[in-house]
């Protein structure tokens, strides 16, 4: 029998976005909703399984995790990247580890999401009108705004495009990004200091590195516009958290945007949970029914054929 590990399934929804039944009868599937963040407790979660299915980063698989699943022989992330994988240990323990394809558009998507709600304050006016208030609030326009993008790769193109749709003046910054493809965005190129400096909003989109880990802190905050927001939607380290508090809570900046954070879920006594000037949302970027469909579906596929001896999209080959 193969035993079949589905992890971290929030929604209970993973065994609807698939057809599981193609999988051989031999095979055993189990859910699980709940997550788990301690390692020994991974470990004896998973210890007699010999396929496990891990969506995106939620749970983290270092070398010290692997070496205590000794039945583990084929790891499938959704996403055709994963940097919570070791993905080196994995191949010196003969761990197959396969991906799927996925959609560029839903983190975009909600990263205007945040944006539209932080300007209009539509959570906030959704909440007071329940209570039976009328109109408590002043939100802002976007159009005539400055709007700065810290990465112009795939999400954060997108993001301009939207950007200049809504009349605001694009500028973007991040360390390769070169004047051409600026301009073939139609984004203004700028320094660091000045994506620090000018923006009325503030949106990530790059990915985290050594590089980037901690690349916006206390210094940087002060350097922003005290009525400037905010936006992360990529990963919560690249911003230091502690700082983002601390801007936060002094009034540094109006207020911030989150769906990612160092740890995930969030702790539910988080500072961010209570302080007024945030919008929260829970790591639901790439959370869509047609991006949960080709996650699983391509997840069935993955363990067919690694069934079948002809393993596909494989990251460690």
């Amino acid at each position: 029998m193969t035993k079949v590990a589905v992890l971290d399934d929030y929604q209970e929804v993973a065994l609807q976005m698939a057809d599981w039944k193609s999988l051989p009868s031999e095979a055993e599937v189990i859910v699980f909703k709940n997550h788990l963040s301690d390692e020994n407790d991974i470990s004896k979660r998973l210890e007699q399984f010999e396929v496990v299915s891990a969506m995106r980063e939620r749970t983290p698989f270092p070398k010290r995790l692997l070496e205590k699943l000794p039945n583990l022989k084929l790891l499938v992330t959704t996403g055709m990247r994963n940097a919570s994988i070791d993905i080196p240990a994995a191949s010196k323990l003969g761990i197959t580890v396969c991906g799927t394809e996925g959609l560029g558009y839903p983190t975009a998507e909600l990263t205007w999401g945040l944006i539209v709600s932080l300007a209009r304050k539509i959570s906030e006016e959704n909440s007071s009108s329940r209570s039976g208030s009328w109109q408590t609030t002043l939100g802002i326009g976007l159009n005539g705004k400055t709007l700065g993008i810290l990465g112009l790769g795939n999400l954060g193109s997108q993001v301009a495009r939207i950007g200049n749709a809504f009349g605001m003046n694009v500028i973007a910054w991040s360390q390769n990004l070169t004047e051409e493809r600026a301009i073939e965005n139609g984004v203004t190129l700028v320094t660091f200091d000045d994506l620090m400096k000018n923006p009325d909003f503030l949106s990530i989109h790059t990915v985290l590195s050594e590089r980037t880990r901690g690349l916006i802190g206390e210094k940087e905050l002060n350097f922003m516009k005290p009525t400037a927001f905010l936006i992360n939607t990529s990963r919560g380290p690249i911003v230091d958290e502690e700082a983002l508090v601390q801007a936060l809570r002094e009034g540094v900046i109006a207020g911030a945007g989150l769906d990612v954070f160092d740890t995930e879920p969030l702790p539910c006594q988080h500072p961010f949970l209570t302080l007024p000037n945030t919008l929260i949302t829970p790591h639901m970027g790439y959370v869509t029914v047609e991006g949960y469909k080709i996650f699983y579906s391509q997840t069935v596929e993955c363990i067919n054929q690694y069934l079948n001896g002809t393993p596909v999209r494989v990251l460690n080959p």
